[in-house]
């Protein structure tokens, strides 16, 4: 579990080892402030101003990273125009060629070369590097 997901937790470890930082910090520079102009701190007062600035800081990064990471993803698997790469038409043309010129023995090439590049009804699958020619 924790292998196959390491990129998630690493990411949560760090999100939560960040958001921990900055309330800690948060409250310091709040305590001193306080201080300065001769007023207790309040804990109410500083969770309403460290709660503003938290998601005053994630509207302007953190959502906007998770739309273009999560929406990019969702429109590329959806299948959007404007986000396929669409190179099928294009090896659709060069298979046939290599049919044209190479005959039977082209058949067994593209047999490898799509076995190679995990590639089936026209759309290759990632970790090609994994398989060989022989």
């Amino acid at each position: 579990m924790m292998k196959r997901y390491a990129y998630g937790w690493i990411t949560a470890l760090f999100f939560l080892v960040s958001i921990a930082g900055h309330w800690l910090f948060g409250w310091w520079a709040y305590v001193d402030e306080a201080q300065a102009h001769g007023q207790p701190p309040e804990l109410a007062a500083y969770a309403i101003e460290m709660g503003r600035d938290t998601f005053e800081n994630w509207q302007s990064e953190f959502l906007q990273l998770i739309w273009q990471v999560v929406g990019l993803a969702y429109f590329l698997y959806v299948g959007s125009p404007a986000s396929k790469e669409n190179d099928d038409r294009l090896e659709a043309k060069v298979d046939e060629l290599m049919k044209m010129v190479g005959g039977e023995k082209a058949e067994e090439l593209l047999a490898k070369i799509d076995a190679r590049y995990l590639r089936t009804d026209g759309h290759a699958k990632p970790h090609a590097h994994d398989v060989g020619y022989e």
